[in-house]
């Protein structure tokens, strides 16, 4: 399934953070600096999605996501964190690697699409270890965009 998913090589970063409140924050500017968008509408947005419950994935991965309306398609950004992190995972397990996602405001059955998307990719074990064992944000975005083209045919 082609989920027609935006990422952008500024979109990646390895960063030490140590609160949730700085992770959707850190997402939030990675997605306005790489997608141009507003940091601090998408910052909101996060929020005001994670306040209705955790977007802990689990397995150590959450995906915070929102919608805007300066979006055209799902666009992703990616963190991986240099020390695991509390984030009210569904597992209960400390996050160490966060799949930030905007989509267009309208954009439904996308949206969805773009998260089942991230959830595949993420639930694969050997995927995950690939992603925590990348030296470089180049690594980590060439494995990505191979992945998602893998996971599109």
């Amino acid at each position: 399934m082609d989920v027609n998913l935006a990422l952008s090589p500024q979109a990646i970063a390895f960063a030490r953070i140590d609160t949730k409140a700085k992770v959707l924050a850190q997402t939030a500017q990675l997605l306005a600096d790489a997608y141009g968008l507003d940091a601090g509408e998408v910052l909101e947005n996060l929020e005001a999605r994670e306040a209705l419950g955790s977007t802990g994935f689990g397995r150590g991965v959450a995906i915070p996501h929102c919608r805007s309306k300066d979006v055209r398609r799902p666009s992703l950004a990616l963190i991986r964190l240099e020390a695991p992190i509390e984030y009210g995972a569904a597992d209960a397990r400390p996050v160490t690697l966060v799949c930030g996602l905007v989509s267009p405001e309208n954009a439904g059955a996308t949206h969805l699409h773009a998260l089942a998307a991230i959830s595949r990719l993420t639930r694969d074990e050997t995927t995950l270890q690939m992603l925590a064992d990348a030296p470089t944000t180049e690594a980590v975005y060439a494995l990505l965009t191979n992945q998602l083209v893998r996971d599109a045919a």
